[in-house]
């Protein structure tokens, strides 16, 4: 399936100049017009020495643009590394100028008649920073134009997620399950059935309200899952569930509901009438990374799993890979007893 485009990028021109699917595109485009212009130069030198010269001069270019391109600026320029920068264009400036009047004065003797004797240091100096601006205007142009689309990407997966969320906000089975309970309790047991109702509408409050903000307390979101399997296990007689925290937690912010889809899978898909079910919960903080995992038991015989579920963990992984693009790891054992999901976020 194609990837949506933000509007503004999705043409033809600026795909020419960003897509990895043009890259060989545009580097051949670098190599024909370099050729051109150094073929079509009025010539210094005699043959064969004119075209030695100017096939030093192609590879000084070519090598001088494409480590500012792939080395300078995503080591520097990008992380802000601005005087690293400009200490390391000041030093390759010096270095191809250098190596380009050594050029010079290695050629110098089979100059043309007409040709001054000039090294024409100055100007080669100024030839290497059009090249390096260039190259750098290219870089932060493509930089610019990915970041624009990962927002973009950010905007649509929050607005997928949101709908996909008003959709199962409140399930209605679940929730004439728990109003059921709480009434059947109102006789037997009324503090017990005060209890429900309170977990029940704490539970309600967090998706309606708290998880609307951008982010939300780890402490609070972990609170919102144990609400949500203590209800569980009020409905289910033979289910139990553990929630483990282990390191400084107080503090760390995370995206609301991040959890809360593999929690719901796991519930879903492991109960049991033959035997005890059980959801275990790890989480830990530690040495700035965000330790998950989720450990659920399998029924006997396994219920089989519909479409939406499959695309529901579709949907999960990709809204790890726009939020946490490079600092996440997510990892799925499915054994025969027991479906364990682990998740590692770098914070």
């Amino acid at each position: 399936m194609r990837e949506t485009l933000h509007p503004t990028i999705d043409t033809k021109p600026l795909q020419l100049i960003i897509s990895k699917e043009y890259s060989w595109l545009r580097h051949l485009t670098v190599y024909v017009v370099s050729i051109f212009v150094l073929y079509y130069s009025e010539a210094e030198y005699v043959e064969p020495y004119e075209t030695y010269s100017r096939a030093v001069i192609f590879f000084q270019i070519l090598f001088l643009a494409y480590t500012n391109m792939y080395y300078f600026v995503p080591q520097f320029l990008f992380r802000k590394k601005y005087v690293a920068y400009g200490l390391s264009i000041v030093f390759s400036m010096a270095f191809w100028s250098l190596t380009h009047r050594i050029a010079n004065d290695f050629f110098r003797p089979h100059l043309l008649p007409y040709v001054e004797d000039n090294v024409g240091l100055l100007s080669f100096s100024f030839i290497i920073l059009v090249l390096t601006v260039a190259s750098a205007a290219i870089k932060l142009f493509q930089r610019w134009v990915h970041d624009a689309q990962r927002i973009y990407d950010l905007e649509q997966a929050k607005t997928q997620a949101e709908l996909e969320q008003l959709k199962n906000q409140i399930n209605p089975h679940f929730l004439f399950n728990m109003l059921n309970n709480a009434n059947v309790l109102t006789k037997k047991d009324p503090d017990k059935a005060s209890q429900v109702l309170m977990k029940l509408s704490d539970l309600l409050r967090y998706q309606l309200y708290d998880s609307a903000r951008e982010k939300v307390l780890l402490t609070a979101d972990i609170r919102f899952l144990e609400d949500f399997l203590n209800l569980e296990k009020i409905r289910r007689d033979s289910f139990d569930f553990v929630i483990s925290k282990e390191g400084d937690l107080s503090g760390v912010q995370i995206p609301a509901l991040l959890f809360i889809s593999f929690v719901e899978n796991a519930v879903k898909h492991n109960n049991d009438s033959a035997k005890a079910s059980y959801v275990n919960l790890f989480f830990n903080v530690w040495n700035d990374e965000l330790f998950f995992r989720c450990i659920n038991s399998k029924p006997a015989v396994n219920a089989v799993r519909n479409e939406s579920g499959g695309l529901g963990l579709v949907n999960i992984k990709r809204r790890l890979e726009l939020l946490f693009p490079s600092t996440h790891t997510l990892t799925i054992e499915d054994n025969a007893e027991t479906y364990c999901v682990t998740l590692i976020i770098k914070l």
